[in-house]
């Protein structure tokens, strides 16, 4: 988030992860402002076009949610292509002008792909299965690939617990934790 526009806010910690047959959003609960924790308990993560799509967003909460509705109605336009809906949401981002003012990153996941949006209208898929955005995503993401790749651990373990190691390191993260899964095609 820009300083300038939204001073002393900061907050979230956004995780996905993909593994075996399901993949999972997870997100804290914090908002807060300067050095004051201003909410425990909101939800940032959600579930859009009939529950096929899973979300989480980092910054703006208006902002976030006037994203998911672009995003929501671009999914109506383009069904069960998420990544084609994400690309023509970029698009508009980048050459709206109300648009190009939205402080918000997403991370939003279906059966098939798992997507980053930027706030600058970039589309990024991860590497590992594993993606994290917000104050706390490096260490979300940094916990949630290291347990990836050394344990059996299924998604929704994986993203609890790298959850919980960002919890622990990022001021701004806390363990109230939304998780949404998609179980995925065998």
């Amino acid at each position: 988030m820009s300083d300038s526009a939204f001073p002393g806010w900061h907050g979230t910690t956004i995780v996905s992860v993909r593994k075996g047959n399901r993949v999972v959003v997870a997100g804290d609960g914090q908002v807060s402002m300067g050095q004051t924790v201003m909410k425990h308990g909101a939800k940032k993560v959600r579930r859009l076009a009939g529950g096929n799509v899973i979300g989480g967003f980092a910054g703006s909460t208006a902002d976030a949610f006037t994203l998911f509705e672009r995003l929501e109605a671009r999914l109506e336009q383009y069904p069960d292509q998420l990544m084609r809906a994400a690309v023509e949401l970029a698009k508009d981002w980048r050459t709206d002008r109300y648009l190009r003012k939205l402080e918000a990153m997403m991370i939003v996941a279906d059966k098939r792909e798992t997507l980053v949006l930027t706030g600058t209208g970039d589309v990024l898929t991860p590497d590992h299965g594993v993606i994290a955005i917000g104050s706390g995503g490096n260490y979300a993401l940094s916990a949630a690939l290291a347990l990836a790749e050394a344990t059996e651990l299924d998604a929704e373990d994986i993203a609890r617990r790298a959850m919980r190691i960002a919890e622990q390191v990022c001021v701004y993260t806390n363990g109230n934790v939304t998780l949404e899964a998609i179980e995925l095609d065998a």
